[in-house]
């Protein structure tokens, strides 16, 4: 068959799977060919490529009032697997997901950057692999989230502060990994995986919260880069002109204010300050309220700029639930257009967002390739 026959038939078969992939209600052969506007034959012949594949399976019977019962249609998630390998200054994370982003396996490792740290990252995901028994056959590729500023074409780690490295080729991570890998920067691999969840929300601005503090911005659908890839930079945005000592060297971005170091300069653990801080204790409840009333201001800023939801997301997440509308409230009191701050949400995946959405690369591009 020659490419003019075989292009429209992939594209039918595409949009039946993405269809799919979205879909979580009952779905049979004839809503398919109702809701996409297909002929029976052609949802016949792409389905049964798609079975072929091992893409899509018959799951449950609809009760039907006369004659045989309609048989539900999904796709097979874990017909293939990605993997998230999430870089820390302390420790790095590893995930693996399926085809609707879903958590299979998941491990934390203490980690110190060294010169050798490419070959320890590699064994440890070769360990970890092979403790949770993926098949490598179905493996899309291994993103890689790593907290900095990378080269257009993510081939050097340009400036990464936490890490405290600038201009490190990133050469060896590609050789040392024996699979397809994609690296981006850890807040857009985080933003990329609530866009994921959220079905592809077209307009949205994520902001994590972990040993340093990030962004990433969404617009018409799409992950908006800038001009030299550096958008959504939002933990070196001034929030306080002339205070704290950021790890970049400046004074006042609201990672110096709103990030776990800050809680872990002061001698805590995350556990021991959020329980010390519901306690009431002063000094707690008073850094708290600080850290609040700042990341307050950087959401009040990220909203009159962009005008969408800003999501929460990263490690601090996973505490910020019970202080919510006391973070709103403040929010609301800087915000001159929107009273009540109803387009901020928490992060449905707290600090796992960076993890999956490094593998969440590999998972989009393959829905796309069907």
């Amino acid at each position: 068959m020659d490419t003019a026959a075989r292009t429209p038939r992939r594209t039918a078969r595409g949009r039946i799977y993405r269809y799919l992939h979205k879909n979580r209600d009952f779905c049979a052969k004839q809503d398919l060919a109702r809701a996409l506007g297909l002929s029976m034959p052609t949802v016949y012949q792409n389905l049964n490529e798609l079975m072929d594949m091992g893409l899509v399976s018959y799951s449950g019977q609809r009760q039907a009032t006369g004659g045989r019962s309609a048989q539900g249609l999904a796709i097979v998630p874990e017909a293939r697997l990605a993997v998230g390998l999430s870089v820390m200054d302390d420790y790095i994370r590893l995930a693996v997901t399926d085809l609707r982003l879903r958590q299979l396996a998941y491990k934390t490792i203490p980690f110190q950057p060294a010169a050798d740290s490419v070959s320890v990252v590699a064994a440890e995901l070769e360990r970890f692999l092979d403790a949770e028994q993926v098949d490598r056959s179905r493996l899309l590729g291994v993103g890689v989230a790593i907290p900095g500023v990378l080269s257009a074409d993510s081939r050097r780690l340009l400036f990464a502060p936490t890490l405290g490295l600038r201009d490190v080729p990133l050469e060896q991570l590609y050789q040392k990994l024996p699979y397809p890998v994609h690296i981006d920067n850890d807040a857009n691999c985080g933003g990329h995986a609530e866009w994921f969840i959220r079905d592809h929300q077209p307009n949205m601005a994520y902001l994590s919260l972990e040993g340093g503090v990030g962004g990433a911005i969404f617009i018409g659908d799409a992950l908006y880069t800038g001009s030299h890839q550096r958008s959504g930079e939002f933990g070196h945005m001034c929030v306080e002109p002339g205070g704290l000592k950021c790890s970049c060297g400046r004074r006042g971005c609201l990672e110096a204010y709103c990030s776990v170091r800050r809680i872990h300069d002061e001698g805590y653990t995350a556990e021991e300050f959020f329980r010390l801080a519901e306690a009431r204790d002063p000094f707690c409840q008073a850094l708290w309220g600080d850290m609040l009333r700042h990341l307050a201001i950087g959401i009040c800023n990220i909203h009159m700029a962009l005008d969408c939801d800003v999501i929460l997301g990263g490690f601090l997440t996973g505490y910020i639930e019970p202080w919510l509308p006391l973070l709103r409230e403040y929010v609301s009191h800087g915000n001159l257009l929107d009273e009540g701050a109803d387009y901020l949400h928490l992060s449905t995946l707290r600090s796992h967002s960076s993890v999956l959405g490094a593998a969440c690369h590999f998972v989009q591009n393959f829905i796309d390739s069907i």
